[in-house]
């Protein structure tokens, strides 16, 4: 078996270690529960793990691959989308966040999807609450305005992601405001901040201010029964 660091197989990792409570397994193939993450990884991509994958995928489901290269994905799979996109890892936060934010609850979730289907920063579902801690700031009005989260929880490490602003509040640093503070959480726990963007997103700028560098790439690809 090929060896990778936790950060190569940030999904196979989360899964078999932090988040092994929620995870949905069958020989060597994981994923999270429909409702709460399209997430899935396999021990390495073999025509073995993918049947094992295909018994934890439903008819109509698909499922998200993180991997180091683009997967040999069998005949009886059909791949809905491949590409590759940069991982960050923050070795220190600059700046502070400097805008109040609130911790996000179950209560919170309709106003989560409507901001995540709005602004698309990844799949946002029903209980991708459950994977970590979500943050948002809200108008006086009571609109959320801005959120982010954690999401994958690997040993010593926690990824950043759904960060995302209404278009009708972008340009005031929300987004970079939370990600600080989620950051600074991370640190705090004796963890390291991580996240994955798209290479052209031009919200990459804003995170290499904060602190983050990009690590290497990760292919992103998902695929769904026949």
């Amino acid at each position: 078996m090929t060896e990778f660091t936790p950060l190569d197989h940030p999904i196979w990792t989360a899964l078999t270690t932090v988040h092994r409570p929620m995870a949905l397994a069958r020989g060597v193939a994981v994923r999270y529960p429909a409702d709460v993450s399209p997430l899935a990884a396999m021990r390495e991509p073999t025509e073995a793990a993918f049947a094992d994958l295909r018994e934890l995928v439903g008819a109509g489901q698909a499922v998200a691959l993180f991997t180091n290269a683009a997967p040999d994905v069998p005949d009886d799979w059909q791949t809905l989308r491949s590409r590759s996109i940069d991982q960050m890892v923050c070795s220190d936060v600059t700046g502070s966040s400097g805008i109040a934010s609130q911790q996000l609850r179950p209560c919170d979730v309709p106003d989560m999807l409507a901001l995540t289907a709005a602004t698309e920063p990844g799949p946002y579902l029903p209980n991708t609450i459950r994977m970590g801690k979500y943050i948002g700031i809200r108008s006086l009005e009571g609109r959320l305005m801005a959120m982010a989260g954690q999401r994958l929880a690997l040993d010593g490490f926690v990824e950043i992601s759904a960060v995302c602003t209404d278009p009708d509040f972008r340009g005031r640093g929300l987004a970079r405001a939370l990600v600080v503070s989620l950051a600074r959480e991370i640190f705090r726990q004796g963890r390291i901040p991580f996240l994955h963007v798209k290479t052209e997103n031009t919200a990459k700028a804003v995170y290499e201010k904060i602190g983050f560098e990009i690590r290497r790439a990760i292919q992103f690809t998902v695929i769904a029964p026949r």
